[in-house]
């Protein structure tokens, strides 16, 4: 399946379907295996049953490329496959928080590896299958009253010189 691994090797974003909803999951793609890094100050994903589905778009159209069955399991810390992980993951992160990433995900986050069965890959997406798009998950963050920002400023008029 070269498409498939072309397009998970070239998408930052992989989506991973769960029974009760699909999560997007920022991840790198290192000798057929995604990591995706989750827990404090990460992106959030609940714990992952030991089987799950990967879902890959196309980078440049976002189309759906493939539904992939995919072996999960927790990447423990001290082991050479959690070097492995974090050694792509570090650079691969945006905006990092300042300090050893790896010692970080190891004392407060969660790496996962997704080894996808790429011969089980369902590339035959039906125009009818739709978007797989959800409600957004509810969340007590919300914004009661206006934001300063919001607040009507008096603009300064420039006094004429001359």
């Amino acid at each position: 399946m070269p498409d498939v691994t072309a397009a998970l090797s070239k998408s930052d974003v992989l989506w991973i379907e769960l029974t009760d909803r699909t999560w997007p999951a920022w991840h790198v793609w290192v000798d057929d295996t995604a990591y995706v890094v989750c827990g404090t100050g990460e992106q959030p994903l609940p714990d992952l049953p030991a089987e799950v589905t990967l879902i890959v778009r196309a980078k440049d159209t976002r189309a759906r490329v493939a539904g992939i069955p995919a072996a999960v399991h927790r990447v423990l810390p001290d082991t050479p496959e959690w070097q492995i992980a974090a050694d792509a993951l570090a650079p691969a992160r945006l905006n990092p928080v300042p300090g050893d990433q790896a010692q970080r995900w190891a004392d407060q986050a969660t790496v996962w590896a997704l080894r996808p069965d790429l011969a089980a890959a369902d590339t035959s997406a039906a125009p009818d299958q739709g978007s797989g798009t959800r409600e957004p998950v509810p969340t007590p963050a919300t914004t009661d009253s206006w934001h300063p920002a919001h607040r009507p400023t008096r603009r300064m008029r420039r006094k004429a010189t001359g």
